[in-house]
Parts: C-alpha cells; sequence; structure tokens
C-alpha cells in the first residue's frame, strides 16, 4: 500500500532516499478525480520506473475562475482505491498552504505560447499550472514525469519549462484515452448530465470528420454552434487542431492530429 505524504519537505526526503540509493522515479501529477486517462499515465509511470509517485493537488492558483474551483470534484478517497492496483510507492497530497508558503508571491509566467489557445481565455492559468509544476518536479527529483496530450497545450509549455530552466526530468506524453463515444475522458465530464456526456461526444466527431474531409476550423465551429454548444475558439496550431467548448456550464478541451 502507497505511502501518503502531505508535507513537502518530508516528501522531498522521501523521494531524495531512493535517488540516492539509484532508483529511478516516475512521477504523475493529478488533481484527483482520477479516470482512466490518469491511470493510464500511472500504469506507464509503475512499469518504466523503479519508484512510482502520484500526487493528488486541486492547485489553487490555475483556476482563473473561483467557481470552477469550488465546483472541483473530490473523491480522495476513491482515488486512493483506484492507485491500490498499481502498487505505487507514494502519494504526495499537499495542503495549498504548504505549497504555497509565501502565497503567490513567487511564479513562473512563460511569454508567447501561454497567451495562445486557452491561455488566451483563461487569463494567469498557465502561470499557476507551471509554478505548480515546477515545484512538485523540484520536489520529486523525478526521471520522467507524465501527462496527457488531452491538455497538449499544458504539456508543450511544461516540456518548454523543463528545457528552459535546466531540469533533469524527461517530460513524457500520454495519448488521449477516450470513451467509447470518442470523448476526451475528463473529471470534469463528471459534472455533465446523461445527455450532456452523450452530446459532448459530438466535439471529438466534429474535430475528427474536419480532419478526414480536409474542412477548416470555421466549419468545425459552425457545426458546434449547430448542435448549441458555446464556442470559445476552435484553431489549429503546431499540426494539431484545438477546441474548446462549453456544455451546460461545462468547459470541455480536445484536440486532433492534422
Amino acid at each position: 500500500m502507497a505511502v501518503v505524504i502531505a508535507d513537502p519537505i518530508e516528501y522531498r526526503s522521501y523521494c531524495l532516499q531512493y535517488k540516492e540509493k539509484g532508483f529511478s522515479i516516475g512521477f504523475v501529477p493529478t488533481m484527483g478525480a482520477l479516470h482512466k486517462g490518469h491511470l493510464e499515465l500511472v500504469k506507464r509511470a509503475r512499469r518504466e520506473n523503479d519508484l512510482c509517485a502520484v500526487s493528488i493537488f486541486v492547485n489553487p492558483t490555475q483556476f482563473d475562475d473561483q467557481k470552477d474551483l469550488n465546483e472541483y470534484p473530490d473523491h480522495f478517497d476513491d482515488d486512493l482505491k483506484k492507485l491500490e492496483s498499481f502498487d505505487i510507492d507514494c502519494v504526495f497530497a499537499p495542503y495549498p498552504s504548504a505549497m504555497y508558503p509565501r502565497d503567490y508571491n513567487f511564479r513562473v509566467t512563460e511569454s508567447q505560447l501561454s497567451k495562445k489557445l486557452c491561455g488566451q481565455y483563461r487569463i494567469g492559468h498557465f502561470d499557476g499550472v507551471l509554478s505548480v509544476v515546477l515545484k512538485l518536479l523540484n520536489l520529486s527529483q523525478a526521471d520522467r514525469a507524465y501527462f496527457g496530450e488531452k491538455d497538449y497545450q499544458q504539456y508543450l509549455l511544461i516540456k518548454d519549462m523543463v528545457e528552459a530552466f535546466f531540469l533533469n526530468t524527461e517530460i513524457v506524453p500520454v495519448g488521449i484515452i477516450r470513451e467509447e463515444s470518442g470523448l476526451a475522458m475528463s473529471s470534469r465530464n463528471q459534472r455533465l448530465s446523461t445527455n450532456g456526456l452523450t452530446k459532448a461526444a459530438r466535439l471529438y466527431f466534429h474535430l475528427n470528420e474536419s480532419v478526414r474531409n480536409n474542412s477548416s476550423a470555421k466549419e468545425v465551429i459552425q457545426n458546434l454552434l449547430g448542435e448549441g454548444f458555446e464556442v470559445q475558439y476552435v484553431e489549429d496550431f503546431e499540426n494539431r487542431r484545438f477546441a474548446a467548448v462549453f456544455l451546460e456550464g461545462v468547459r470541455l478541451i480536445d484536440n486532433v492530429s492534422l
């Protein structure tokens, strides 16, 4: 059974004792409410490293909407049960005050990619993401850290940050895990109604069909508007098509390769 640690200093000491013994460390940062997408990251980390650590921390600094933070699902006990079958070594579950002992006076800011796509609409979001990930990687001393490609912009930013600050962690991307309907798995999906879950799968359908038919992002938007989605953006970047929409007040994102 995994050891659960809340104190950052204790967690760092735990990881360092294994690093000093020559163990490789795989790390999976999460905000909890775990689903099969998260567990695929855990499976990879467990398979590819001597030590496997998972963090469960709902990071307040990456929420641009306090209501969204308040409504984020909290299933900590269920999350621990899901992790049991993967034989992980450690769960790091800190309190916000422990991760931000000086409030939010120090932060990581990226000046280009973080202003595009999601960053254009979620002001300060990626500052919060990059700041907490830098802290988590420093504490974990991980050889590899695993991130899902559903949040592809986040993956690119974290990869670039690691290179910019010369961190000794390989950032490993893991493909999007989808429901049978095609809907990208997300903790936010839990807030959708049964009808909403069915409807949400249309986002992937239209993105995928647009690539197959070589149609434009504009056509994707028109289709989604016709089906009742509130479209924030559909844009092409880095040979991928990205989208963010609202459905039943829940923000959904997805992307497909071009």
